[in-house]
């Protein structure tokens, strides 16, 4: 199992991926922003989408955005 965390503190923008969904390594499964930079999360590899946001949610560095496996 992986987990797509976020790399900064930001808003989740739009979720590219839904649960349940099947995603490839290397996919954006949701994209943040913060100071109006996009910053895409990526699966690191393939895999069914369990989320841990919704959109317009505040994450903090570190935080699950997505378990993949």
């Amino acid at each position: 199992m992986y987990a797509a965390r976020a790399e900064i503190v930001g808003n989740v923008w739009r979720l590219n991926a839904q649960e349940g969904d099947h995603v490839a390594a290397g996919d954006v499964v949701a994209v943040l922003e913060t100071m109006k930079m996009e910053i895409p999360v990526l699966a690191g590899e393939g895999g069914t989408v369990r989320l841990h946001v919704r959109e317009g949610q505040i994450v903090q560095e570190g935080d699950v955005i997505a378990e993949i496996g």
